[in-house]
């Protein structure tokens, strides 16, 4: 990370940015006075998100690579602190490998949840479906089928979704067509894992010339929306653009389908996010509010990493269009949805300032300033790189999640809880991001404790140095 430098320009500039941070949605927010009934992003440190509520809980699935993980929880408020469970892996080599972007939707009393996968190599991506063993989005699942118009055979295909349209069910993904090597396809279904047709390209708009993909959809007032993302998602450009289709249309004829104008969700840099985009819809659980769910960055360079899982209230426009609003800058705090219980989590500021009963303070001399705007919590936070130095949370709940900035010169802490063994915990990243996930501690008895980051003035070979960086923790007491 290093040293900031520091000058009366600088600070008049800095001053001014942490003003405009303090507006609506930005990262410098008034404490909530009700902390259980709020919450505060990333949701999930993966990619391409699909969330859906079943059952008493959220039930939220994003890429990890080399299987199919699901976080639940009875609030939206403690999903970042949700242990994964494993609901698929495959033996099978021709498709065990690079599984991205799963979504499960409910047809009659089972759930099948779609994904795409390969051998190793990328342009062998093909589309699957797995079904449920019982009426639970968490499985067990067993394979059920490989998805394949009969036109786009043994082609790419990555990104699967399901269109629900007068009663039929299609399937969209992102694949090979005349219009892009990641264009949208929609095909037939006869039931939720047979494909009964060729599938159709749909000539959307995008900003961008190489991708349109993540195909998502809402019914309401008359049409249905196709919401999808353009651009490589490595790009802070990836963005959210909009089709729509009157209902009674059919959606295999492309000229019934309606290009909106612009993009509907994109980059806002005053709010430290980037290339927002590979989303999905949910509903609130009492079923008044739609809200979505997609993944962003905290850096404008292009990459693969650092994209995580968000979420965050839609509305309606007076045409009967989505509203999905301006990207909410990480760390926001929001109301919880409709019908939510909550959890009565809390934030700890890294000057103090917290919106439970908590604190953190430190040993030695350590560097402060807003120098990090908004790639840090409220614009701020502490960073040293002087062995020894130390930063000590002391709250009341069963766990603690740290964010702060992941740079090239960070370096390794060693973490402890209520004085015990001692955990390395990396900080260093090879792009500088800005509210990363550093540390999770163990499930904790409920009561008071204390987590302990201590500077070791170490770092790996990768690092230029070995600063050690506190900003932003979530406390959760259930």
């Amino acid at each position: 990370m290093g040293p900031r430098p520091r000058s009366v320009l600088l600070t008049a500039l800095l001053a001014l940015l942490v003003g405009l941070l303090t507006a609506p949605g930005a990262v410098a927010e008034k404490p909530a006075p009700d902390a259980a009934g709020t919450f505060r992003n990333p949701l999930n440190s993966g990619p391409d998100p699909f969330m859906a509520y079943a059952n008493g809980a959220y039930h939220l699935a994003t890429t990890q690579g080399d299987s199919i993980k699901m976080w639940r929880s009875p609030s939206l408020s403690t999903l970042l602190a949700a242990d994964p469970v494993t609901v698929w892996t495959d033996s099978d080599p021709s498709r065990n490998q690079h599984i991205w972007a799963p979504e499960f939707y409910h047809f009659g009393d089972r759930w099948y949840l779609y994904y795409t996968a390969d051998d190793g190599e990328d342009d062998h991506h093909r589309l699957y479906v797995l079904e449920s063993e019982a009426d639970d989005p968490a499985g067990p699942y067993h394979f059920k089928a490989k998805l394949e118009p009969p036109n786009h055979t043994d082609t790419f295909a990555i990104d699967p979704g399901i269109l629900q349209h007068d009663g039929k069910l299609y399937l969209a993904y992102s694949g090979i067509n005349a219009y892009q090597h990641n264009g949208l396809n929609i095909a037939p279904m006869s039931d939720p894992y047979t494909v009964s047709g060729d599938a159709v390209a749909i000539d959307a708009a995008g900003g961008c010339p190489e991708v349109r993909e993540g195909p998502a959809f809402l019914n309401r007032n008359g049409r249905t929306w196709m919401t999808y993302s353009a651009c490589d998602t490595g790009k802070p450009d990836y963005q959210v653009w909009m089709m729509s289709l009157p209902d009674d249309a059919d959606p295999l004829v492309p000229g019934n389908w309606t290009q909106h104008e612009g993009p509907v969700f994109s980059r806002a840099d005053d709010r430290g996010v980037f290339g927002p985009g590979h989303h999905s819809f949910f509903k609130s659980p009492d079923g008044s509010e739609d809200w979505l769910i997609h993944h962003a960055k905290t850096t404008a360079e292009n990459t693969y990493t650092d994209r995580t899982t968000r979420a965050q209230k839609i509305s309606w426009n007076a045409d009967g269009s989505p509203d999905l609003g301006t990207p909410l800058a990480m760390g926001a705090t929001q109301d919880l949805p409709a019908g939510d219980p909550g959890s009565g989590n809390h934030w700890i500021n890294d000057d103090g300032r917290s919106s439970g009963d908590a604190t953190v303070e430190y040993t030695g001399s350590w560097n402060s300033g807003t120098g990090c705007a908004a790639q840090c919590f409220w614009g701020d936070d502490h960073w040293s790189d002087q062995a020894g130095n130390t930063a000590t949370f002391r709250f009341t709940g069963t766990r603690i999640v740290l964010l702060s900035v992941q740079d090239t010169g960070n370096g390794i802490a060693a973490v402890s809880v209520d004085g015990g063994p001692e955990e390395r915990v990396d900080f260093h990243g090879p792009i500088r991001t800005g509210e990363t996930v550093q540390y999770r501690s163990p499930r904790l008895s409920p009561g008071p404790h204390t987590v302990q980051v201590r500077v070791t003035g170490e770092h790996n070979d990768a690092s230029t140095g070995a600063f050690i960086s506190i900003d932003r923790a979530e406390v959760y007491t259930d």
